[in-house]
């Protein structure tokens, strides 16, 4: 007679864990082309198209990003760059070259809340948050997902008074989140809505965020997206952001 063997119950902690390290740390580097649609709610659409190259300064922990658009022309050679830091009393550094004023603008802690270009998706949301900003709790688990309430730390510095996210449980992609605001109505959804297998990795190719409020909608599609490709440092640094590299040109 063979027994049937359950499936180990894992803890809260190690759900969350995998789950980033699967949002925003596989591999020791990686590089994607991106299209972004953003669409008002009139039906109105506007198109941004830029390079992500991403460097794991340890694995789990800091890391680095450096974005470079090639469209539309009123943002074409712009770049965006992030040091991110997961320590709770150390801000994220991030910078944003702006060819039009030949500008590099440090932007502020408190403005990684805001619109990534125009989008409905925020900084942050590309970065990622620290998973130390907030508690998580396990409110249920399905055949298929875990689905985590995320209560903040800090409730001052967000605009939210939580979050969900509903987590895959073979491959710990999220799969969803969920906002609700001071009020407790949900305002902000993000979707995973395409994944694929690129090399050994099972990677979010199409994703979508939700404003409620707003009825905007922005959708991005990752492609050419390759993983472990030896980046450099010196990519990420200052310097480059007047005079881009080529794996972030092409």
């Amino acid at each position: 007679m063979v027994w049937a063997t359950e499936e180990p119950k894992l803890d809260i902690e190690t759900i969350v864990n995998k789950a980033n390290h699967v949002a925003y740390y596989q591999g020791d580097d990686g590089k994607s082309k991106v299209n972004m649609v953003i669409t008002d709610k009139s039906g109105g659409k506007r198109e941004r198209e830029f390079i992500i190259l991403r460097k794991d300064v340890m694995d789990g922990g800091d890391q680095k990003y450096f974005v470079y658009f090639h469209k539309p022309a009123d943002v074409r050679k712009m770049t965006y760059m992030v040091h991110k830091h997961t320590q709770l009393d150390k801000d994220d550094d991030r910078w944003l070259y702006m060819p039009a004023l030949d500008l590099v603008k440090r932007i502020a802690a408190g403005d990684k809340r805001t619109s990534f270009v125009g989008s409905d998706f925020l900084y942050e949301d590309v970065s990622g948050r620290s998973l130390e900003e907030d508690t998580h709790q396990l409110l249920q688990t399905t055949d298929e997902l875990y689905v985590l309430k995320n209560i903040p730390k800090k409730p001052d510095t967000v605009e939210f008074s939580y979050f969900t996210v509903a987590i895959d449980r073979k491959t710990f992609v999220p799969m969803k989140m969920e906002f609700y605001d001071k009020q407790n109505a949900l305002y902000r959804i993000i979707e995973s809505k395409k994944i694929e297998k690129i090399q050994d990795f099972h990677t979010v190719v199409k994703s979508e965020v939700r404003d409620l409020k707003t009825k905007s909608r922005t959708e991005m599609e990752f492609g050419n997206v390759q993983y472990n490709i030896g980046l450099s440092d010196d990519i990420f640094s200052e310097r480059y952001l007047r005079r881009p590299p080529s794996e972030a040109i092409r």
